[in-house]
């Protein structure tokens, strides 16, 4: 008899453990909330435009490959992947940028031409980097966090002082021109944490960006939701969407199914990929392992707000991602961590796929997605949001040196009010709690309920972290603690 698991919600961390889950002999059904599969990773149609709603940037190919290989595929049988040259560029003022191309040998020239010297230290820094690579990602990350002695390896003592030191202490260090230190420190951003409060150690992510580059999945992201779903599929997962679960039963202080639209279904594990702290109140408060002031104590990850723009004619000047470092970044950072409220001079980041993707956007136009990082549990008004996508464009405008206000053909806009609707987002970030040093492995909410049996949680405000690579690991690791937990021979012996 197989037993039955209830999935609450559908992202990578979820369609991830379904997989694992089914593989392994369990009965999985996902229930999802929207429309459409994907969790913050959707799509938008409109007028022959094609934008990923969340995620746009690819990186740690080898992650995904790791995942499809444990079921004997490969991520070419399902999507096209293109590696982007130039990967990405940043702009500082008008007309002045650094483009970031597609090997370390041709970044290191760059960073020659921008500072004398500083490409020998880029290979050290990177040599680094790449050796906490290949500790981070090919093993520390795969340890669910249960014990602090996951992090204690032969190799990870030898590194404790980068534990303690930051990326902002190591790069600042070594190099002297500011432009350069903050495309080195960009990357971290993807932790959702400033560069002065993520640890040295995290470095493995200026190798990631370095080292391996950046990808593009030909129809963009969306591609890689709809393979994991089609290997769930096969695998035997059943999905059912427009399902808004409203409850996690509990008898006997263990988890025995949900409560969606009114209706009940029993089961004999439940695995939510939903944000955790909306997760924890589907329970009834005494069932809660963690209070309103824990959640409240976190760093999270920032908010966004998103522009999805079709323009009726190619841009000039911006690449596939293009970074808007033009202002003071840590004006901004203090508006989001330290003071939250809107910040008076926003950094901000655009997308063009269609520069690279024919299929995202009609012949002779622009798709183009604009980012700009918020404090989570802002305001967020209609004259809010266009009052910043007046301030945005306009400087666009300049630095890139063209006008493209008037050739837009419509807009859409994605803010802290629909992170918090779509997918119950604490406070509407938009994805996660940050890697900070005490928010690392073993110090994140657990994927195992501590208070409920048969209980389990993945996904990124758990381990290892944000981001869509740590979330397919997320769900890999969720599934091996179930399988630990929950075979069919001890669930048999049991009754």
């Amino acid at each position: 008899m197989k037993l039955r698991i209830t999935i609450i919600g559908s992202g990578f961390s979820a369609l991830s453990a379904a997989c694992y889950l089914a593989k392994d002999g369990y009965d999985v059904t996902i229930f999802e909330k929207n429309k459409t599969i994907g969790g913050r990773a959707r799509q938008l149609k409109k007028d022959g435009f094609t934008f990923d709603i969340g995620p746009t940037w690819y990186w740690m190919p080898d992650v995904f490959e790791r995942f499809f290989g444990d079921f004997g595929k490969h991520p070419s049988e399902y999507y096209q992947l293109e590696k982007l040259n130039p990967a990405y560029s940043v702009y500082f003022a008008k007309d002045d940028f650094i483009t970031i191309e597609d090997t370390l040998g041709k970044i290191c020239e760059t960073f020659e031409k921008e500072e004398q010297g500083s490409s020998q230290k880029l290979k050290k820094f990177i040599a680094n980097a790449q050796h906490n690579y290949d500790v981070a990602i090919k093993d520390l990350v795969y340890r669910p966090g249960v014990s602090p002695f996951e992090l204690m390896t032969p190799v990870t003592i030898k590194k404790i002082d980068q534990f303690f030191s930051t990326i902002k202490k190591d790069v600042r260090k070594e190099f002297k021109n500011d432009r350069l230190a903050k495309i080195l420190e960009f990357p971290v951003l993807f932790l959702g944490a400033k560069p002065d409060n993520t640890p040295s150690f995290y470095s493995f992510m200026n190798y990631a960006d370095f080292g391996i580059g950046t990808f593009h999945p030909k129809k963009g992201m969306y591609e890689v939701i709809l393979a994991m779903e089609e290997l769930a599929k096969s695998l035997g997962v059943t999905i059912k969407t427009e399902q808004s679960v409203e409850k996690i039963n509990v008898t006997d202080n263990k988890a025995t199914g949900i409560v969606s639209n009114g209706e009940t279904y029993h089961c004999d594990i439940v695995l939510s990929g939903a944000d955790y702290h909306h997760s924890e109140t589907l329970l009834d408060k005494v069932h809660r392992q963690y209070s309103e002031a824990y959640w409240e104590k976190k760093v999270f990850a920032p908010s966004s707000l998103l522009f999805y723009v079709g323009f009726d004619k190619k841009l000039e000047n911006v690449n596939h991602h293009t970074l808007f470092f033009d202002v003071d970044f840590e004006a901004h950072a203090k508006e989001i961590y330290d003071t939250p409220k809107w910040p008076k001079d926003p950094l901000f980041y655009a997308s063009f796929p269609s520069l690279t993707d024919t299929s995202v956007a009609p012949e002779g136009q622009e798709a183009g997605i604009f980012l700009i990082p918020l404090a989570p549990g802002l305001e967020d008004t209609p004259e809010l949001r266009a009052l910043y996508f007046d301030k945005i464009m306009d400087r666009f405008e300049n630095l890139t040196s063209q006008n493209v206000k008037n050739n837009i053909i419509f807009k859409e806009s994605f803010c802290v009010k629909d992170f918090i609707d779509d997918y119950n987002s604490y406070k509407g970030n938009a994805y996660g709690m940050a890697n900070t040093l005490l928010q690392t492995a073993f110090l994140r909410p657990k994927l195992k309920s501590k208070k409920v049996n048969n209980l389990y949680f993945t996904g990124q405000l758990t381990v290892p972290g944000p981001g869509v690579p740590p979330s397919l690991i997320s769900g890999k690791l969720v599934s091996e603690l179930i399988k630990k937990h929950h075979t069919i021979k001890t669930y048999e012996s049991a009754i």
